[in-house]
This record gives C-alpha cells, sequence and structure tokens, in this order.
C-alpha cells in the first residue's frame, strides 16, 4: 500500500443529532461544517470538509450495540502534540465526560471514553518516532501502561482562566 494512504473520514450511525452536536461539538470542540436537517451533519477540525458524519438515517431513537456484537471498536481521534491532548482532557473534565481508560503505550497516549451512543473514543498523541520503545531486533516494544493524567494536565499550567 501507498505509505501516503491515510483514513479519511468516518460516518458514525446515532440516535438523536442534537445530542451527537452538543457533544462533538460543545464538549470535544468539532466545527459544524455542513447539516441536512435532522438526519445529518458533518464536523471537521480546521475547516476540513469533514472528520466525523454524524447520521439519523437508519438510526434515530435507536439503542447501542450490545455488548459482544461485532461493528466499531473505537475512533481515534489524533492530536498534534500533547499540551492539545491536555486542552481535550480538560475540556472532558469539565463537561462531567467520563472516562474508560487512560493509557501510556509508549508510542502514544490515549484516553478512552464513549460518545453519547456508545460508541468508542480514543483522543490520543503520538510520540515523535525517535522515542518509540524498540525491542533489540528493532521492531516496536508498545506497552499498555497507565497514564499520569495529572502530569497531562500539568502540560496547561499557568493558563489564565
Amino acid at each position: 500500500m501507498n505509505p501516503e494512504t491515510r483514513i479519511g473520514h468516518v460516518h458514525l450511525k446515532v440516535a438523536d443529532l442534537e445530542r451527537s452536536l452538543k457533544f462533538y461539538c460543545g464538549v470535544l470542540g468539532f466545527e459544524l461544517m455542513q447539516r441536512f436537517g435532522d438526519q445529518a451533519a458533518f464536523v471537521s477540525a480546521g475547516g476540513y470538509h469533514h472528520h466525523i458524519g454524524l447520521n439519523t438515517w437508519e438510526s434515530a431513537g435507536g439503542a447501542p450495540p450490545a455488548p459482544g456484537t461485532t461493528g466499531l471498536y473505537h475512533v481515534a481521534i489524533l492530536y498534534p502534540d500533547r499540551r492539545a491532548l491536555a486542552e481535550a482532557l480538560q475540556r472532558l473534565i469539565d463537561h462531567d465526560v467520563p472516562l474508560e481508560g487512560a493509557s501510556d503505550h509508549g508510542v502514544s497516549e490515549a484516553l478512552y471514553l464513549r460518545d453519547p451512543d456508545g460508541n468508542g473514543l480514543e483522543l490520543y498523541r503520538d510520540r515523535p518516532q525517535e522515542y518509540w520503545p524498540r525491542n533489540p531486533d528493532g521492531s516496536l516494544a508498545m506497552h499498555n501502561a497507565r497514564l499520569d493524567l495529572r502530569g497531562l494536565l500539568a502540560e496547561l499550567a499557568g493558563d489564565e482562566g
């Protein structure tokens, strides 16, 4: 596969478009780019046409998938640096959004949570590749350690307001 290949955007089936927009725009901070009535909306970071599509075409009023079924595990949202991830954590705290987990994988630091429809989300930042842990043979040595949330929030120290 061409190394320039990227995963572009994701569409999520949601039960209530307004509730989802309050979460994705109001809590996470995405920008509403376009809306199709009460059935679909497209949100982005930085003015891109859309990173996430939210729609009720097959799911209006629906329930989250039952545990033990197939489907989406989580959507991973990559933040540009540690400070941006700390800002995201602070937004979650400010909006009383609970975390399901927080991990240091060596190559990245990640926060895990669920959106209002039960879709899994990973908010993360990658470390520069030169700091990735490696085995003696050069292969990745990722791990699953506890992420120090206080240390992450310390990135915001000195901010006013």
